[in-house]
């Protein structure tokens, strides 16, 4: 059975979580702490993780980039659950490698739909197991594994879907819009600086294959026809 591990330090919107998700067929496990729910997120291994940011003993982007940083959690999905809804709090968020990003008050039914959608992108099966070698960088989607310069180099399931997605679109330019269709595959209410936000994170996990996608401006990315000379 799939395993929500939700980390909410208010009692009511935990139980309507736990009960909502229970219902939607997934298994819960709850914790109220940052530093309990980085233990469970470590001994339980959750297919997903809900995530409070305000919580009493941590902020949950520290939980986030925890989880996020540490080999045994990182190709957990996240998707961060606030009542805070500035923009700046969403980019940071995405940038620390946040799967989706809910604001309080929000629509049980709409939330277990955004679970779903995240759990099937991260399950999603690649259409090859071969690796493509492209220059100095090598993607083999089916292990979930990237290289540059023979180096191997951690990415979250989003990341590498954004990669393959631009990837599998060479020399043709992807709008903001078009890659959070494709990439996100929902409207998740979400501005198009989060895509800003993943490809600059991207780039800087890929060091000396990040000039492989070019920006073009006020339009969107656009990944090189040709491996460049690096």
């Amino acid at each position: 059975m799939t395993t929500v591990l939700v980390i909410e330090d208010e009692h009511d919107i935990q139980e309507v979580l736990e009960y909502n998700l229970r219902a939607a067929g997934f298994d819960v496990l709850c914790a109220a702490l940052g530093s309990e729910g980085l233990r469970l997120a470590r001994e339980a291994h959750p297919d997903l993780v809900l995530l409070d940011l305000m919580l009493p003993d941590t902020s949950g982007m520290d939980v986030c980039r925890s989880l996020k940083s540490e080999a045994i959690t990182r190709r957990t999905p996240v998707m961060m659950v606030t009542a805070k809804n500035d923009e700046i709090d969403r980019v940071v968020g995405f940038e620390l490698g946040a799967d989706d990003y809910i604001v309080k008050p929000f629509s049980v039914r709409e939330l277990v739909l955004r679970v779903r959608a995240v759990l099937r992108r991260n399950d999603a099966p690649s259409s090859t197991s071969r690796a493509v070698e492209f220059g100095v960088l090598k993607v083999d989607r089916e292990a979930h594994r990237v290289w540059v310069r023979d180096e191997e180099i951690e990415l979250t399931a989003l990341e590498l879907k954004l990669l393959v997605t631009l990837f599998d679109r060479k020399n043709r330019v992807q709008s903001r819009e078009a890659l959070l269709d494709t990439v996100w595959g929902m409207d998740a209410r979400i501005s198009t600086r989060t895509v800003d936000a993943h490809v600059k994170r991207l780039r800087e996990k890929l060091g000396d294959a990040r000039d492989y996608i070019e920006t073009v401006r006020g339009v969107g990315y656009r990944f090189v026809d040709e491996p460049l000379t690096l």
